[in-house]
């Protein structure tokens, strides 16, 4: 009767020390190849083929050549990235959440059709659209400049508008779970529906507006195709368009300074993530709990 409890915690022990094992290794394949674009970072030598992982005569020339060289204005570009993340994220929102709300609490003749149209459109990839986009931003651009090809503007246009497809079916799916009652109530008390949307429904959205936020930022951040086929200037590119210029060359590929790059490019994200990680698991769980 004693070696039974005995057997039970071996296997206990065991299914301890395969979970820890199992998790090293995670954890090592997910953080591998962040330690070797530090590596790269650091190399002064130009050579992916022969990197090692703790490089010899390592130090910061990379970040020196990123930062000093003017013919790639590094900075310029991360400010271009930062500020149509930014801004896109923030009209993306705005329009979503009253979209959302209309969808959610008014009933009008094909509210249902345009639900299924908006979810068929988002099905299509935008690689798709990008002939049409740049068509389209072309001839903006030839009646409001500010909105043509080779500008911000333009491409906040385009990002917002891609945005709202799946994040309107996102939001209206949160705000259905609110109860109408709290409407009803406000509505009894003379309240308009501008009032029981911003003084009593967008508080308690905040926990979807964090998550949807936080993620229409990132894939307009890291966005490469759209960036690089709307915007030709230098100057007003991305960093992840600009990036690429470090490694577009036959025989000038500079995988150093791109490593150096990218580390920086990835701090914005990691900040916000590190900020703002509470708000994600609480919209991302409380999302899940009330659908």
């Amino acid at each position: 009767m004693s070696k039974k409890p005995q057997s039970i915690s071996q296997t206990k022990r065991v299914g301890l020390i395969l979970r820890w094992a199992l998790a090293a290794v995670l954890i090592l394949f997910s953080i591998f190849p962040v330690l070797w674009i530090v590596s790269a970072a650091l190399n002064p030598v130009n050579d992916l083929g022969n990197q090692q992982l703790i490089p010899a005569n390592a130090n910061f020339d990379n970040f020196r050549e990123l930062s000093t060289n003017p013919i790639f204005p590094f900075f310029t570009w991360l400010g271009n990235s930062l500020k149509i993340s930014v801004l896109s994220t923030l009209l993306t929102l705005s329009l979503t959440t009253m979209a959302a709300f209309a969808f959610s609490r008014f009933r009008f003749k094909g509210r249902q059709t345009l639900l299924k149209s908006i979810l068929l459109i988002q099905s299509f990839p935008n690689l798709l659209a990008i002939v049409a986009l740049f068509t389209i931003i072309k001839q903006i651009g030839d009646v409001i400049p500010s909105f043509g090809l080779n500008t911000h503007l333009g491409l906040i246009l385009v990002y917002s508008g891609g945005a709202m497809g799946m994040n309107i079916w996102l939001m209206k799916g949160y705000m259905d779970t609110i109860p109408r009652d709290i409407d009803e109530s406000a509505h009894v008390d003379g309240a308009t529906d501008w009032q029981v949307f911003s003084k009593l429904l967008l508080p308690l959205l905040r926990p979807i507006l964090v998550v949807i936020g936080i993620l229409s930022f990132i894939g307009t951040y890291g966005e490469f195709i759209i960036a690089r086929t709307l915007l030709t200037k230098r100057e007003m590119q991305t960093a992840m368009v600009g990036l690429q210029i470090f490694t577009a060359g036959q025989y000038t590929q500079n995988w150093g300074v791109f490593a150096a790059g990218a580390l920086i490019a990835a701090l914005p994200i990691m900040i916000i993530y590190l900020i703002l990680q509470d708000q994600i698991v609480g919209g991302l769980t409380q999302g899940a709990v009330k659908g």
